[in-house]
């Protein structure tokens, strides 16, 4: 059932107060999403290569517990290794074959870190283990049929992102991104970006993992840092036109010496666990002041688990109801039942503004295309197309 009606709330950017968050890339619960993602992905791809078919697994349960270092400027050693322990469910045998699903997880566990962390030594840092037990039988048997919802969950989504939202996500992506790197190899992957705006005022928060291997001393590291925070006010002053003030690496005290220094780039090698979900939604973002699904997107199953699926296609959605009808905002939630098609939500409820019966029918109209189009959605998880937290 769709159903769609007025939206009546304050529109996101007429909230006095607004806040939005965004764990980067390296950040311990950011690396959870990842890897599990990429085992999720990992796995479709040989389910298919093998039986032409995705079976069923959830491997959306990685937990980082962090590790110890000594970092010192130009270099460090490390004491305690990270332990990632791996978990979730699995097809680890089908038609009397077995598959070498934990085989294939420590790859994907491997490649992922050396890709988001280069500066980690994965072999002497890092203690992998595999805890990826068989699934459920009758979870198993959702994948032999129509394609059938294997929970009961919500997904919901938004349009558009307010000015904040769109600069706390573009700030992080521009931190991290390769050609930044490259001008700044001493900023680690481990980049936290928090928004806040009161009225018209902005304040950003940033915290950044420096490189110690790329800083020779506490007058290196305060000379770095000044010149990335030049760069990130700069950046700002494209994305936001209020009056907006950044933090960088509030907790240094270069009077004591105390600064932002590790080895691979990451709080994980030193203190900071991460975990599955704790970190950004479908969007990639943290938002208290929208509505959110408290789902764990990453490592579910891209083909029925609609905890995953629903949340990227409600954002969809929202999407092109507010690109193509010229509306001010939109928000879609999308409630499943297990075991009934994913095509057919028990419900799917369109709220916008502004209202007509018009915008409504045509609203109903995308809804129904972008689920006959779920499969699609599939396929651009597989292939990495589509980005989940």
């Amino acid at each position: 059932m769709i159903t769609v009606s007025e939206f009546k709330g304050k529109l996101a950017e007429e909230n006095e107060v607004e806040m939005v968050e965004r764990k980067g890339l390296g950040h311990p619960d950011s690396l959870c999403d990842g890897i599990a993602e990429e085992i999720s992905r990992r796995l479709c791809r040989e389910y298919e290569k093998r039986y032409n078919i995705i079976l069923h697994h959830n491997v959306d349960k990685v937990l980082l517990s962090a590790g110890e270092t000594l970092p010192k400027f130009g270099g460090g050693e490390i004491i305690e290794p990270i332990t990632i322990v791996l978990a979730g469910r699995a097809t680890k045998e089908f038609e009397g074959e077995k598959v070498p699903v934990d085989e294939i997880a420590i790859d994907a566990t491997k490649d992922y870190l050396k890709k988001i962390l280069p500066n980690l030594n994965v072999e002497d840092g890092v203690i992998i283990e595999p805890r990826i037990r068989q699934g459920s039988v009758d979870l198993r048997s959702l994948f032999s049929k129509e394609i059938l919802a294997n929970d009961t969950s919500f997904g919901i989504g938004y349009a558009p992102l307010s000015k904040l939202e769109k600069a706390v996500l573009n700030l992080e992506k521009y931190l991290n991104s390769s050609d930044f790197k490259r001008e700044h190899p001493e900023l680690g992957a481990d980049i936290k970006v928090m928004g806040l705006r009161i009225k018209d005022k902005i304040r950003i928060t940033v915290a950044g993992a420096f490189i110690s291997k790329h800083i020779s001393d506490i007058f290196d590291y305060k000379e770095k840092k000044e010149k990335i925070l030049e760069k990130i006010n700069k950046f700002l002053e494209k994305e936001l036109e209020n009056q907006t003030s950044v933090d960088f690496n509030t907790a240094d005290n270069y009077e004591e010496g105390s600064v932002y220094l590790t080895i691979s780039g990451t709080s994980a090698e030193c203190g900071d666990d991460g975990e599955v979900g704790r970190g950004n939604r479908a969007n990639g973002l943290i938002t208290p002041n929208r509505p959110m699904s408290l789902e764990a997107c990453a490592g579910k199953n891209p083909k029925t688990h609609t905890g995953k699926i629903y949340n990227i296609l409600s954002f969809q959605i929202a999407d092109r109801i507010y690109n193509e009808l010229g509306i001010k905002e939109v928000y879609v939630k999308i409630l499943s039942q297990i075991g009934k098609p994913i095509t057919q939500p028990l419900v799917l409820s369109i709220k916008l503004t502004p209202f007509s019966e018009e915008i409504a029918n045509k609203a109903t109209k995308i809804a129904k295309e972008e689920l006959e189009n779920l499969p699609e959605i599939t396929r651009k998880i597989v292939e990495g197309r589509v980005s989940v937290f």
